[in-house]
């Protein structure tokens, strides 16, 4: 809950969120709870999940391993990182990632200004899966249109399946 510059929120609470690119989105802070300084989601998705060649123009981004196993692959090389790992890539650096098991990830980008991408590449969650529906042309189009990322070019992963 949000009460005079504070936010808690237990596990389980915050906006839910079923993401286009693949993946269970769990809002914990909002750019507009934090005044625009940061944006905060835990990402739980499935096994083979993987992002397009990416990069956040105007955010920073980190990643928090919670449960399962991802690989980074940023400046052309592939980064495991499992359990109680951490990633961060600054704003401007191409990367992208893959999920070699099912995880659950918290995903952190300062300043904030990404949200609007999220939400429009994104629509309330009704349940629990993490087998939800992929459109990339809604991801592509929301990236389009709100900015928050520029995507690069297909997964650039050697260990894809």
């Amino acid at each position: 809950m949000d009460s005079q510059g504070a936010i808690v929120r237990q596990a389980g609470e915050g906006e839910r969120r079923w993401f286009f690119g693949g993946g269970l989105h769990t809002w914990k802070a909002v750019a507009e709870e934090t005044n625009g300084a940061f944006l905060l989601f835990e990402d739980h998705m499935a096994e083979g999940k993987m992002t397009p060649f990416h990069t956040h123009p105007e955010a920073d981004e980190a990643f928090y391993v919670l449960k399962g196993e991802i690989v980074v692959h940023v400046h052309g090389a592939e980064h495991p990182v499992g359990p109680g790992g951490f990633a961060t890539v600054l704003r401007g650096v191409p990367h992208a990632f893959m999920a070699m098991s099912e995880t659950r990830l918290l995903c952190f980008q300062t300043p904030g200004n990404g949200q609007a991408f999220f939400r429009h590449a994104s629509e309330p969650a009704s349940n629990d899966t993490i087998h939800g529906p992929v459109d990339f042309e809604r991801v592509q189009a929301s990236a389009k249109e709100h900015g928050g990322v520029e995507l690069l070019g297909p997964p650039p992963f050697s260990t894809a399946s």
